[in-house]
């Protein structure tokens, strides 16, 4: 994992643009930090003179526009990238460092790589040119760009085989205000009868004798006490829970049953399992594929794909399979339902538009009709107004279809305009439910394939174990 952060750096009263980024790359630089310098690298820019490289720079952006330099103006922008201790090399730390870099400046800007080995966390300090490499245009500083940073910071550690921070709830966050809670003096108590049962005494007074070489004092009566430092009062072995009472004690020394050290001792349940964590467990077997053999693994699983789908899930707080499962079900079955809506306001419209034509049409020619009925049905008449006479029968069969009297046209307009209204509000409703589709249904696609495979590979490699000349 990595904690990335993204801090601007603003020209300091008094000091020159040039002296404002010596200051930093100096820093990130320091030869103490990196090795002597073997764990820097760099993209346009020389590490040696980037400070002046990026003062040019800014000299030629104020000669191509005509902007000068404010007071406090961003001069550049420094990526902090943290990783989990151990669980990355230098060399390996600064590839991720500089494709980070590369992949958020879109190769646009001038930046330095320095990763910094001093402390037992390996970091990285990237510091990139505000001035693009047009000397034209600057970095846009956009909204929750630090978020965009930290995202696309995820989905690269996940691809270099990495883990990824854990979201986790307000109520889950440690506060810096709390400390570690002591234990308890029954569980101290507790902790040294474990201790004096692994010496195996073969009676009772070998393990209180045991008790007393850990401090405790013993009282013997109907029940045994002990009490150990800072203890105001005994504390009777009965309260301690099963497996640490007087009786229990009596068992286990005479062999009638196993002493197992219990943390949950004298509780009456049993702790409910934990639930699995899909992404920490493919996030794990995709730290297990590291080595001369990631390359390929990698290409087997396609996994910037699996990637990016482990930061969508990571951000909309999903990780168990069957609630991916159900949350894609559920928004397949609404994409469905507004679909089914949205096609019977079509229908609608449609049907008003052709009744609307109907009547207009029934209008235009109920007097050719009345003629020709006058005519006595003549055919001649029919064959010189068949057109007319046509369109006058389709709107009489039309109306046939319809229940009560015929609405007038202004009604027709109303109720027009009002589906037209619905189908647009109905219209952006399904363009957000098509999405939700199409990004749950691809997350879940794409894990059924992860671990499809997975298995596949698992059955294989099992496979080849029973039957090795197969």
């Amino acid at each position: 994992m990595a904690a990335t952060r993204l801090i601007a750096m603003h020209l300091q009263k008094n000091r020159s643009i040039q002296q404002c980024i010596k200051d930093r790359t100096d820093y990130a630089e320091n030869g103490e930090k990196t090795d002597h310098g073997e764990f820097i690298s760099s993209y346009e820019c020389d590490p040696k003179t980037v400070d002046g490289e990026f003062a040019t720079a800014k000299n030629e952006y104020e000669i191509n526009t005509g902007r000068t330099p404010k007071e406090k103006d961003v001069i550049a922008y420094q990526i902090r990238q943290s990783f989990k201790p151990g669980e990355v090399d230098p060399e390996e730390a600064n590839k991720i460092g500089y494709e980070t870099a590369m992949r958020f400046t879109k190769g646009k800007h001038a930046f330095i790589v320095a990763t910094h080995v001093d402390k037992s966390h390996i970091h990285n300090h990237v510091i990139f040119n505000s001035t693009c490499l047009d000397e034209r245009h600057k970095f846009n500083n956009f909204f929750f760009s630090g978020i965009a940073l930290q995202r696309l910071s995820d989905i690269i550690c996940l691809e270099h085989g990495l883990s990824v921070i854990k979201p986790r709830r307000p109520s889950e966050r440690e506060k810096r205000t709390t400390y570690p809670e002591r234990k308890s003096f029954r569980e101290e108590i507790r902790a040294a009868i474990d201790a004096a049962l692994l010496k195996k005494p073969k009676d009772l007074e070998e393990f209180l004798k045991l008790l007393k070489e850990e401090g405790y004092e013993v009282k013997r009566g109907k029940y045994i006490a002990v009490k150990g430092e800072g203890q105001k009062t005994f504390l009777r072995l009965r309260s301690l829970g099963a497996g640490y009472r007087d009786e229990d004690i009596n068992k286990i020394l005479t062999g009638e049953v196993k002493h197992t050290p219990q943390k949950t001792a004298g509780k009456s349940y049993e702790p409910q399992p934990k639930k699995l964590d899909m992404l920490l467990d493919i996030q794990e077997i995709i730290a297990k594929g590291k080595g001369p053999g990631y390359e390929r693994w990698a290409k087997l699983h396609n996994v910037k794909q699996v990637s990016q789908t482990l930061i969508f899930l990571k951000e909309h707080g999903i990780r168990d399979y069957e609630e991916l499962a159900k949350i894609a079900g559920d928004a397949s079955a609404k994409f469905g339902e507004i679909t089914t809506r949205q096609k019977a306001l079509e229908a609608r419209l449609i049907e008003i538009a052709a009744l609307k034509k109907h009547i207009i049409n029934y209008s235009k020619t109920k007097d050719v009709f009345a003629e020709y009925r006058k005519s006595g049905y003549s055919k001649k008449f029919f064959e010189e107004h068949r057109e007319a006479l046509t369109l006058y029968k389709a709107a009489k069969d039309a109306f046939k279809q319809i229940e009560g009297p015929i609405p007038k046209i202004r009604e027709l307009n109303a109720e027009y305009e009002e589906v037209l209204k619905q189908k647009k509000l109905t219209y952006a409703e399904y363009k957000q439910a098509q999405k939700e589709m199409k990004d749950y249904q691809t997350a879940k696609y794409n894990i059924d394939q992860f671990m499809r495979k997975q298995t596949h590979e698992r059955d294989e490699h099992q496979r080849n174990r029973s039957h090795p000349s197969l």
